[in-house]
């Protein structure tokens, strides 16, 4: 193995495992800005040490392990709070000294124990911005410009909120714990935004060689489902729990053998796990029984439920989807909603009338860097017939796409229009979901 290919599967290895590092380590040293410090120093050491030794059959053990001494060679050093250093130290020497399976360790309890982190990072001492940044860096293990990409801000941005948020928590002695009764209700919408993100991520990737990231749909999926026990009277906890659901249902028609994307409308409905469909479904109702029929992650998930529902690509109720749309930009004022809208415009009213609505959406500033816009307005003009103008939005497109599947699924479709006798084809499909702090936006794509 090459050093760079070592070093690539080292990065993959650790972002796999990172988020269950932070959250053993934050339940032991209840300092969540110092373990994601020591799972960094982790990582620098599997960097040092495993290109030569090479990758160990268990790499989440490894670094645990690794983490847990520098862990403890921390509070040696520190020598503070000691009490909390003779019982974690006294904790972390005995596990040592026992030789526990670290990687069933890892597992203990996880789902719990990353919510509890999740709402420590939701604390609102932080900033809205801020809580759902740090959580993506500390949950996902994204990186400072998939962060960005998500709320659609720059990257100076996001590594000022992730700087002053960590010396918050360090500065403030906040508590490691999941808050019950008015706490609990107090930050469930930003831990809401952070596992629709999370799942988001997973499902259509911001950036890599890979369209999806099935292991943070299911932790995300993990981590709803264990709030709608938490918190079983929020409607938007079902709601957001039905829209992950009913996505995460088409996982398997989503991508062909060789791992490229294939788009809702040209799916094998057969693949769709009817048994999650249903979940999904029951989920929405829950959430409409409690009065949330209108809310943020039901109306989506009824737009999504519009899709799994139809027997065929052909009988699709697009006039209800627009109109499920209409409501969501009623209440939420988002350009990428609004785009999508476009989008079901055009099914059910013709192309040109999605085009008009996609067209007033050119200039605006949040989404100069976003493909989708060109993306959708390539589609629109190809159904027009205006190739020319559809091949120039396409490559557009392409060139704003950071997700290496995504580029080449657009270049594909600049290459067909400038061949302009192919066959016209529907390009609309699935919704990816994820809304932005800053400004309240709601990221779908047709896939």
């Amino acid at each position: 193995m090459t050093a760079d290919h070592t070093h690539h599967a080292i990065l993959a290895a650790w972002r796999v495992e990172q988020p269950r590092l932070i959250t053993g380590l934050s339940r032991m040293l209840r300092d969540v800005p110092l373990a994601e410090e020591l799972t960094q120093d982790a990582l620098l050491a599997a960097l040092e040490h495993w290109p030569s030794t090479g990758i160990p059959g268990r790499p989440g053990a490894w670094l645990m392990a690794t983490a847990k001494r520098r862990a403890l060679d921390h509070l040696r050093r520190a020598r503070m709070l000691a009490r909390k250093y003779e019982l974690v130290a006294l904790e972390l020497e005995a596990e040592q000294q026992a030789m526990p399976d670290l990687e069933a360790a890892l597992d203990d309890d996880i789902g719990d124990e990353m919510l509890r982190l999740i709402f420590t990072a939701c604390h609102p001492l932080l900033s809205r911005e801020a809580r759902v940044a740090l959580a993506l860096r500390m949950i996902c293990g994204l990186t400072t410009q998939e962060i960005a990409r998500a709320f659609l801000v720059s990257d100076a941005t996001i590594s000022q909120r992730l700087v002053r948020a960590k010396r918050t928590l360090s500065e403030s002695g906040l508590v490691y714990e999941t808050p019950r009764g008015e706490q609990l209700s107090e930050r469930l919408a930003a831990v809401l935004e952070v596992v629709y993100l999370i799942f988001n991520e997973g499902y259509t990737a911001a950036s890599g060689e890979h369209w999806l990231r099935p292991q943070l749909c299911q932790e995300a999926l993990r981590i709803g489902r264990i709030l709608t026990s938490t918190a079983p009277r929020e409607p938007e906890a079902h709601g957001l729990l039905a829209l992950m659901e009913l996505n995460a249902s088409r996982t398997a028609a989503r991508t062909d053998a060789a791992g490229e994307p294939v788009l809702m409308l040209e799916q094998n409905r057969a693949l769709w796990d009817r048994l999650q469909i249903q979940r999904g479904l029951q989920a929405l109702g829950r959430a409409r029984e409690l009065g949330g029929s209108f809310g943020f992650y039901a109306l989506q998930a009824a737009i999504i439920a519009c899709h799994v529902q139809a027997g065929t690509a052909a009988e699709t109720d697009w006039p209800q989807i627009s109109a499920l749309y209409s409501e969501l930009t009623r209440r939420v004022n988002s350009p990428v909603i609004e785009l999508n809208r476009a989008v079901a415009v055009g099914m059910a009213e013709g192309p040109e009338a999605g085009l008009a609505v996609a067209d007033r959406l050119v200039g605006e500033p949040a989404l100069k860097a976003y493909h989708l816009l060109e993306s959708v307005r390539g589609d629109l003009l190809y159904k027009l017939q205006r190739f020319a103008d559809a091949k120039a939005a396409f490559g557009a497109a392409a060139a704003l796409a950071d997700n290496k599947r995504e580029h080449e699924l657009l270049r594909r479709r600049a290459a067909e229009a400038a061949g302009s006798g192919l066959e016209d084809r529907v390009d609309a499909g699935a919704f990816r979901s994820a809304s932005s702090p800053s400004n309240s936006h709601a990221r779908f794509c047709q896939r």
